[in-house]
C-alpha cells in the first residue's frame, strides 16, 4: 500500500494537517493507535479568539468572560467584554474533526500501532488481530503525542516534560478558576474547570521540579482544603511534551506535542496542535512557503520556556514570580493572553 502523506495521530493536530490536504486533493491517511478517536486527558480550556473560532459554537461547554486567578497572597478577576476562554469536550472535538477530514477526503484507520519505520516505510500491527500492514509513503507526519514513535525515528529525545493530571468530577460550577501556589504544584498550577454538568480539577506542572507523585499529593491537598474531596475519585494523568528542537526533517514532520510545541509553562497544546498541522499541510502542498504561523508559535513557545527555567530557579523566586504575574494581571501591565498559549 502506499500514499502520498502518512499521518500518524489523529489527535487535533494530525486531523487538522489531513483535512487540509484532502481539501487539496492529497488523500492523507491517517492511523490511530486508539480504536477510538478524541479521548485524553486534558483540561478543556480553549480561547475564545482561538480554536473556539474555528469550530462550532455548539461545541462549547460552558464559556467564560471572567478569569480568576489566585495565589496565596492575592485573588484577582480579569473580564472582558466577550467570553476570554471556554471549555470543550475533547471526544466530541475528535469527532468533528475526523468528520472534517474525512469529509474532505481522508482516510482514518483506528486501533492500528506502529512498530518499525524504515526509509519511506511504515510496518503497523492491528491491537486486536495482531495482523500487520505495511504502508509507503511520500511524506510523514508524526501526530503521535509526548511519546511520539516519529519523533523518535528522526533521532530526537524528550527530556523537558511536564505532567497534567486531573479528575473530572460531576458539579455545576460557573468560575474559572487558575491557582498558583508552589506550595502545591511547585512552578505549575491548580485548575477548576467547569465543563457542562462536570468540572475539571487538576494540576499541571514540570516534571522536572514535580514528580508526579508529588504533584498528584499537593494536588489531593489542595482539592480537599477547597472542599473537593478527591480521594475516591479516578485519577487521570498524561505527559506533556514542551521540548521543541524542530518541525521539518526532509519529507518527515512532527506537529503539536510530538514536535514538543505544547507550552512548557500552562502545559496547553491542543491550538497548538491545531496551528502546527495546518502549516504542515501548508509546507507539504508548497515547499517553498516561509511559515510565519510557526515562526510565532515557535518564538511564544520558547518565551514560555524561558519563563519555566526562571521559575525552576528555587521556591523563593517561584513564588515571587507568581505573585508578581498576579498584580501585573491585576494592574494590567500583563495581559492575559499573553500568557496562555491558545488554550
Amino acid at each position: 500500500m502506499h500514499v502520498h502523506t502518512l499521518i500518524v495521530g489523529a489527535g487535533p493536530g494530525g486531523l487538522a494537517c489531513a483535512r487540509m490536504l484532502a481539501e487539496h486533493g492529497l488523500k492523507p491517511l491517517v492511523i490511530e493507535r486508539k480504536e477510538s478517536i478524541g479521548g485524553k486527558v486534558c483540561a478543556g480550556g480553549i480561547t475564545w479568539g482561538g480554536l473556539i473560532s474555528r469550530v462550532p459554537a455548539d461545541l462549547a461547554e460552558k464559556s467564560f468572560p471572567v478569569q480568576h486567578i489566585i495565589t496565596p497572597l492575592q485573588r484577582i478577576c480579569i473580564e472582558e467584554p466577550t467570553p476570554i476562554i471556554a471549555t470543550v469536550n475533547r471526544v466530541k472535538l475528535g469527532r468533528y474533526m475526523s468528520q472534517q477530514a474525512i469529509t474532505a477526503g481522508a482516510e482514518i484507520m483506528t486501533g492500528w500501532q506502529v512498530k518499525r519505520i524504515h526509509g519511506q516505510e511504515l510496518t503497523m500491527e492491528h491491537k486486536d488481530t495482531r495482523q500487520q500492514q505495511s504502508i509507503t509513503f511520500d511524506y510523514l507526519v508524526g501526530a503521535d503525542g509526548s511519546s511520539s514513535m516519529v519523533r523518535r525515528h528522526v533521532g530526537l529525545a524528550s527530556t523537558r516534560i511536564g505532567i497534567g493530571i486531573t479528575y473530572q468530577i460531576s458539579g455545576d460550577l460557573t468560575d474559572m478558576e487558575w491557582h498558583l501556589n508552589n506550595r502545591y504544584f511547585g512552578n505549575g498550577y491548580g485548575w477548576i474547570f467547569p465543563h457542562g454538568n462536570t468540572v475539571s480539577i487538576g494540576a499541571y506542572a514540570p516534571k522536572a521540579t514535580m514528580p508526579a507523585a508529588l504533584l498528584k499529593k499537593g494536588l489531593l491537598t489542595w482539592a480537599e482544603r477547597l472542599g473537593f474531596p478527591l480521594g475516591q475519585e479516578q485519577a487521570r494523568a498524561e505527559y506533556i511534551n514542551f521540548d521543541y528542537q524542530g518541525w521539518k526533517f526532509g519529507r518527515t514532520f512532527l506537529v503539536g506535542d510530538a514536535a514538543g510545541l505544547a507550552s512548557g509553562l500552562t502545559g496547553e497544546g491542543i491550538y497548538p496542535a491545531i496551528l502546527s498541522g495546518e502549516e504542515v499541510a501548508r509546507t507539504i502542498i508548497n515547499p517553498d512557503i516561509r511559515s510565519m504561523v510557526m515562526e510565532k508559535l515557535i518564538h511564544k513557545h520558547r518565551l514560555h520556556s524561558r519563563m519555566v527555567r526562571l521559575t525552576s530557579l528555587n521556591s523563593a523566586f517561584n513564588c515571587l514570580a507568581g505573585e508578581g504575574v498576579a498584580l501585573g494581571l491585576r494592574c494590567g501591565v500583563i495581559k492575559f493572553n499573553k500568557l496562555e498559549m491558545a488554550v
